[in-house]
């Protein structure tokens, strides 16, 4: 006769092991950062994705022999490595883009730059937060030794991620034009961007397929075959761009529409190199594919739904915070101030990869010092990496507020952009110790399972700072954009208020 004992166990651990699987996709989608760092490009996406460094875990008899600074660094060091070259990668895309001429410079093409990428953003946000899931479901089979579990997983996680993509593409198409004029974007910029923003959402279902395909493979441990996949799309884009935008070697010159082809040729070259990858797998492999099961209904879409929707609404939530406020640059300042965050965000993002990076290894030693009862460790952890953020990022922001104009100047042309771009960085420049202390300290909380006080922090910092002190500068008072820029260093201050506020009472250590 079974033993009820062992039945109720199982049932307590597989309702665990789901509730553990909420908590780690939740981590991970808030690890995913703030949109402020830049909205990525969709070729180098899905490098971000792939170079995430699956964390690993520290034996109980090393958390007090290995020092604290050491094992933070040694954490951190490949998260901004692989972030450094994915900003090159956005910036020189950029660069190119704003050598693009015309009678009114580069500001109409960077500017419609920012306004497509804010709508990919939306479509980006959901898909990592499928793809997690994905992960999440995977690597659950795969150690319970049920790959046709994971295989289902994987089907089911292709099918959301489709689905997903495009209802958000046949919004976003529908109706492109006056899309772009709600957040204020100009004539010029609506005619220039309009050819972009089509091939760029349109590029998102294949993405959608990549980037669900490298969670799979992420899920089996397999980390290197998404990572040189990645570096292959990103350099296909970036030749594409140069051969495209410019008409070199014989091809067309299309100007900005030649990016948006780029960025749709470099993502069909990666889904292809993994379907290949795909196909070669044996039938028995957790990553194998059979495609009839996309086509038919599947019982754990349900599960990647519950998962992966939670992390799809805190990031519409806080896109929609960035879109109002590009709704009040674009409606008040025009197009040079939104060419002007276009470029300057990414820029600057150099500056804030060290907090970046020692968030996400301080999630990680936090979150096994607590799990070894040991809470003062967990404390002094989070402090020393928010020390680390600061002495490295502090530097770095002065760097980049000095030498803001040359560095403007590397890349456009249009004086106009590289004079608007000064007092932005400088503006950005001075809130850096705030960036640093919120990426720390909410990585701290989210090492400890904490994911909804950097929710909040985010929240309060976009709707009751950001966008009401932007709508009270450029609609109530009509002062210069530069007190528009400063309303997104009361934004982070606030944030990093509010979880500095939470980590001095420690309740965030008692979440799990």
């Amino acid at each position: 006769m079974p033993d009820p004992t062992d039945s109720r166990h199982r049932v307590d651990s597989a309702t665990d092991s789901r509730e553990s699987a909420i908590r780690e996709v939740e981590s991970d989608i808030e690890e995913l950062g703030d949109p402020e760092a830049g909205p990525a490009l969709p070729a180098t996406t899905l490098a971000a994705h792939a170079a995430m460094p699956a964390g690993q875990p520290l034996a109980a008899d090393r958390l007090e022999r290995v020092p604290v600074s050491r094992e933070i660094l040694r954490l951190s060091w490949p998260v901004m490595l692989s972030q450094a070259l994915i900003s090159v990668a956005g910036l020189v895309d950029r660069a190119m883009i704003g050598r693009l001429g015309g009678e009114a410079g580069s500001a109409v093409p960077l500017a419609a730059v920012g306004y497509a990428a804010q709508f990919f953003f939306l479509i980006q946000s959901a898909l990592f937060a499928v793809g997690l899931a994905c992960v999440a479901l995977m690597a659950r089979a795969i150690g319970a030794g049920d790959p046709a579990r994971a295989r289902e997983a994987l089907a089911s996680s292709l099918q959301v991620a489709i689905a997903v993509t495009l209802a958000f593409t046949a919004l976003m198409l529908a109706a492109p034009a006056p899309l772009l004029g709600m957040l204020g974007a100009q004539p010029e910029v609506i005619e220039v961007g309009l050819v972009y923003l089509r091939l760029l959402v349109g590029s998102s279902i294949l993405l959608a397929i990549t980037l669900t395909l490298d969670s799979a493979l992420r899920a089996n441990r397999d980390t290197r075959t998404p990572m040189v996949i990645a570096i292959a799309i990103t350099a296909v884009k970036l030749v594409a761009n140069w051969l495209l935008i410019f008409g070199e070697l014989g091809f067309p010159s299309l100007g900005l529409a030649g990016a948006g082809w780029a960025t749709l040729i470099s993502q069909l070259v990666g889904l292809l190199i993994f379907l290949v990858i795909i196909a070669r797998r044996p039938a028995d492999s957790p990553v194998s594919i059979r495609w009839s099961r996309l086509f038919r209904p599947n019982p754990m879409s349900r599960e990647v739904i519950r998962i992966a929707a939670p992390g799809i609404a805190e990031r519409v939530v806080l896109n929609l915070g960035l879109l109002s406020y590009f709704w009040v640059l674009s409606r008040y300042y025009g197009t040079l101030a939104v060419a002007t965050y276009t470029v300057g965000v990414p820029l600057l993002s150099f500056s804030w990869i060290p907090g970046n990076g020692y968030a996400q290894a301080c999630a990680t030693l936090v979150g096994q010092r607590l799990g070894a009862r040991e809470p003062k460790l967990a404390m002094a952890t989070a402090r020393r990496a928010t020390s680390l953020a600061l002495l490295t990022a502090v530097p770095l922001g002065a760097l980049f507020a000095l030498f803001r104009i040359p560095l403007a100047e590397l890349f456009t042309a249009d004086q106009q952009v590289v004079g608007a771009l000064g007092p932005f960085m400088l503006a950005l420049a001075l809130g850096q110790p705030f960036l640093q202390l919120h990426f720390t300290l909410g990585g701290a909380h989210r090492g400890a399972g904490d994911t909804w006080t950097p929710l909040l922090a985010a929240s309060v910092g976009n709707w009751l700072f950001r966008v009401p002190l932007a709508c009270l500068f450029a609609i109530v008072l009509k002062t210069d954009v530069i007190w528009v820029w400063y309303a997104l260093v009361i934004d982070h201050a606030s944030r990093s208020l509010l979880l500095w506020l939470s980590f001095r009472r420690g309740r965030w250590m008692q979440r799990l």
